[in-house]
């Protein structure tokens, strides 16, 4: 197979609802402007900040096919959504999301064996299922934390990439040597490796990783489109930005992806915080201060790399 999946940041989208807990399709597109508008080089439509697991499957195809075609082509979309125990209904959901037209189908490492099966079970499920997808639509992997999370072995990983079916892989590790061995595993095959943590995404980078897929993105694309871009050309610059960013992540710990909503709201992207996985009443004023006091230090943070490019003093 001799497409890629292109490098850099690729959002894991937040779902907008109304408040009558449906699919907010207007803020949806205008979210889909306010990424592409920031320097995003893909959209991860269908994952679990989409809150794809309490999606009907109506809703998780119908999700797929509205971000591809507001993207027009201007960046590529890929998407998930099999959240079925069976691997049959897998199939079958898959095979939905497949006939979107989305450039990549990414599987759940997480829905392919039990907590407690082995690595072999794990292997015999993805070849079965793998004779089941459209062999002509690249396939990645994304180290979903729900239900549980299933980090895959360099060798899994290494088996995967022979293929030529898989091209990427959103690495949930957060951790530095994991991602070394996976790099090492997948050396000259055309599967890229994805960081979903800000605070080991500078290092890896260094060592070779091709892009940034996490749920900060949601909240500021761009400086992490700058990191990618420029990290390497000025390195002083880049540790000051991954510092910035790698203690802004923390809000993820905070009520998300209620809190992005906010975010998007603050933006005039979403009118609602509506979510079917959190409880916005547990949002609090302080949360909200503290989302708004975040906006303000990437707006700062967003200038000083502005001023450095222009050749100014920061």
């Amino acid at each position: 197979m001799s497409m890629r999946i292109a490098e850099g940041v690729w959002p894991t989208m937040v779902t907008p609802f109304t408040e009558d807990n449906e699919i907010d399709y207007p803020a949806l597109e205008r979210a889909v402007e306010w990424y592409i508008g920031r320097g995003v080089d893909g959209l991860f439509a269908v994952c679990q900040s989409s809150e794809m697991f309490f999606l009907s499957l109506e809703e998780r195809v119908q999700l797929a096919a509205f971000v591809k075609e507001k993207a027009g082509g201007r960046v590529p979309v890929i998407a998930s959504g099999h959240i079925s125990d069976s691997l049959e209904d897998q199939a079958e959901e898959l095979q939905a999301i497949a006939a979107t037209g989305i450039d990549a189908l990414v599987l759940l490492t997480n829905r392919l064996a039990a907590q407690d099966e082995s690595d072999d079970v794990w292997l015999a499920n993805l070849q079965k299922l793998l004779q089941r997808l459209p062999e002509d639509i690249p396939l990645g992997f994304y180290e979903c934390p729900f239900p549980y999370k299933r980090l895959i072995s360099p060798e899994l990983l290494r088996w995967c990439a022979g293929t030529g079916r898989f091209l990427f892989l959103k690495d949930t590790s957060c951790d530095v040597e994991s991602m070394k061995a996976k790099l090492e595993a997948v050396q000259g095959t055309g599967l890229n490796i994805y960081n979903a943590n800000s605070a080991t995404l500078l290092e890896t980078i260094r060592l070779g990783v091709t892009g940034y897929s996490g749920v900060m993105a949601n909240f500021h694309p761009e400086l992490y489109v700058w990191l990618m871009r420029n990290g390497a050309a000025q390195p002083e610059r880049a540790e000051e930005l991954s510092n910035f960013l790698s203690i802004a992540s923390l809000i993820e710990r905070q009520l998300y992806p209620v809190n992005a909503k906010y975010h998007l709201m603050l933006e005039g992207i979403f009118n609602t915080l509506v979510s079917r996985t959190r409880n916005q009443i547990e949002f609090t004023a302080t949360y909200r201060l503290e989302v708004e006091q975040l906006q303000r230090l990437t707006q700062t943070a967003a200038e000083r790399i502005r001023i450095g490019d222009s050749g100014h003093q920061a």
